[in-house]
């Protein structure tokens, strides 16, 4: 296994970039541990299998470097990065049986045979493909294939890194929960190298140890799941992660409006909500208020410090209830607990100050 160091890495398709939007990667630099399970997550076109393709040599960066473990690895073919990669669809030889598509690798790099049949066996027994291992590859289902091709690129143990483009979007829904357990157990197990493309918030959230979250060819946010969520650092994060995505108003500054000496206040329309004085003080340009649904108050009956709002429907989805209510001229979804009493009509909204965020220009404010 190897680190990955991105150094001043950007890319451009077109020649002599000259402003931001020019650019299918931004400039970045980054580092990623050896032994870590990393996702690039983000919407389609936001760069993340141009970096993959970076990283995997299959596209030289315009400017900047990939070292593997310090050695510059920038102007070297696929080949020669000791790298293995899954791609979305299957790759597998449909003649071969099973074993043998496992052992392909192995043998192709003359590894001896006793260490090919043990390696297999363990990856095999990993995966639940043990039972399989005689049948001919070319009749077996996509979602077969596709555990094939992951072992096939999880067989090898003197990879510098193991990248997947991602490889479940062939999978069934039910299968594709069980190969993202499957996946995170291995890393724990095998210490491996893993780096994850996907669109999907939920496959990034629950495989990878480190999210990196682009947008528009930018690494807006990277931390582990749980930063990004309690604490996003942008706009988009807060929109893109969490379901339904966080609330994001919004609003004017208010210095000094707040209930007590010290507090400030946002104006969202009519209401206005206390915010800490120290914090409205450092925010420069266009503000936005944002709270996750999860930590919004919201009830039928009157609390200290809530704001009136009005409760336009509550839809129950079974094990927990989401909330659509009004609040100054603009809309806000809270998520509550499926038991909880509440009905359209008049409500009240509250903000606890430790789960609210204040964005000037879409980024956070300290």
């Amino acid at each position: 296994m190897a680190r990955i160091d991105l150094d001043g890495l950007a890319h451009a398709y077109r020649e002599n970039p000259q402003t931001p939007a020019d650019y299918a990667l931004r400039p970045m630099t980054m580092t990623w541990q050896d032994g870590g399970a990393y996702a690039l997550l983000g919407p389609s076109g936001c760069g993340k299998t141009t970096l993959l393709n970076i990283i995997s040599g299959l596209v030289r960066p315009s400017q900047g470097r990939v070292l593997f473990d310090g050695r510059d690895v920038t102007d070297l073919p696929t080949e020669a990065r000791n790298i293995a990669q899954v791609f979305q669809f299957p790759v597998i030889y449909d003649t071969m049986t099973v074993h043998d598509n496992l052992a392909f690798p192995l043998r192709n790099r003359r590894v001896p045979e006793a260490e090919v049949r043990s390696r297999v066996s363990q990856v095999a027994e990993l995966l639940e493909l043990t039972g399989d291992l005689r049948r001919r590859a070319s009749g077996l289902s996509a979602d077969m294939k596709q555990k094939i091709s992951l072992g096939r690129g999880l067989v090898r143990r003197d990879v510098a890194a193991i990248l997947f483009d991602e490889p479940l979007t062939v999978i069934d829904p039910h299968l594709k929960w069980q190969l993202r357990s499957k996946l995170k157990q291995i890393h724990h197990e095998l210490k491996l190298s893993l780096i994850y493309v996907t669109h999907d918030q939920v496959e990034a959230l629950t495989f990878a140890d480190q999210v990196v979250l682009m947008q528009g060819g930018e690494v807006v946010q990277a931390g582990t799941p749980q930063s990004l969520f309690e604490e996003p650092e942008h706009t988009f994060v807060g929109y893109f992660i969490g379901s339904p995505g966080m609330n994001l108003l919004p609003c004017t500054a208010v210095p000094g409006g707040g209930p007590s000496p010290g507090q400030g206040a946002v104006q969202i329309g009519d209401a206005r909500v206390p915010l800490d004085g120290g914090v409205l003080s450092r925010a420069q340009g266009a503000l936005t208020l944002g709270i996750r649904p999860e930590f919004l108050g919201c009830s039928n009956e009157a609390a200290p410090g809530a704001l009136s709002a009005e409760i336009e429907r509550v839809d129950d989805l079974g094990n927990y209830k989401i909330v659509t209510a009004r609040l100054g001229g603009q809309t806000l979804r809270a998520k509550l607990p499926e038991d909880a009493a509440i009905s359209a009509g008049p409500g009240y909204l509250s903000f606890p100050p430790n789960q609210t965020r204040l964005y000037a220009g879409d980024r956070i404010v300290r």
